[in-house]
């Protein structure tokens, strides 16, 4: 009698036990369910390109045309944005190998870029230009003959000198680097003769120090758009909201704000 007594109250405390388990269980399943996080979308950009891109020497934050741009388009779409840092000719491969999830770092959809990944539609072009020394005497394109420019490495204006070079200037050499302030600091110690950079970066490099410079006078490139993997959903989810706010007129305030204002 007293070995049931003790195997039935066994039971009842294993079975208040069992319960007492399972409902706290079930309390953390739903605070899971009720409390839902964000996905996070993983940003790859080259942060050496003002006013697209650029990391602020007070906050040590992101910021830029690219970065607004990308927290707006994240924000309206439910994403939480994560900035990873690296240099341009890397953006593509790190994309392809989906460490990232798309890049927006002043990127122009060119055809060749086209092979390997997919683009938004186009949210800004500026074209090309030239930036050298007030006093080095290049106003033209034919004034660098024998000359040399220094571009961005995996830039759409690497692919341009080299053209240049190949049907204009066939003495004209290239030097190429990693990011458009080492360019910046090879023109003014004379190792280099001229800048070729995209002509808002151009712009905003002159007026701050006192540099010079004149207009690609060859074929505009294409304009800047996100990059995506071959295939990605996130294209369209993307493109829809470039397009609002294209015609509700937030993608032309966020232009003036970094390259006019």
């Amino acid at each position: 009698m007293k070995k049931f007594l003790l195997v039935t109250l066994f039971t009842i405390l294993s079975i208040a036990f069992l319960a007492a388990c399972g409902t706290s269980d079930d309390n953390a399943t739903g605070s899971e369910e009720g409390t839902e996080e964000k996905k996070v979308l993983t940003m790859g950009t080259s942060a050496d390109f003002p006013p697209f891109e650029t990391i602020d020497a007070a906050s040590g934050e992101y910021v830029g045309f690219d970065i607004d741009l990308a927290n707006a388009i994240a924000d309206k779409l439910g994403y939480e944005l994560k900035i990873e840092n690296m240099d341009f000719g890397g953006l593509i491969s790190a994309l392809q190998s989906e460490r990232l999830d798309f890049i927006i770092s002043g990127m122009s959809a060119t055809e060749e870029r086209k092979k390997s990944v997919d683009f938004s539609m186009e949210y800004h072009k500026s074209g090309e230009m030239f930036v050298t020394l007030k006093d080095s005497g290049i106003k033209t394109l034919e004034d660098l003959e024998g000359k040399t420019v220094g571009v961005q490495l995996g830039s759409i204006q690497e692919e341009g000198a080299k053209k240049i070079k190949e049907e204009t200037l066939k003495s004209l050499e290239i030097s190429a680097l990693n990011k458009a302030p080492e360019l910046i600091q090879e023109l003014k110690a004379g190792r280099i003769d001229a800048v070729y950079l995209d002509k808002t970066v151009a712009v905003g490099f002159i007026e701050e120090l006192d540099l010079a410079g004149f207009d690609d006078p060859t074929e505009a490139s294409p304009g800047m758009a996100i990059a995506f993997a071959k295939g990605d959903e996130l294209v369209d989810e993307f493109n829809k909201v470039l397009e609002e706010m294209k015609e509700n007129g937030e993608l032309e305030k966020l232009q003036k704000q970094w390259m006019e204002e």
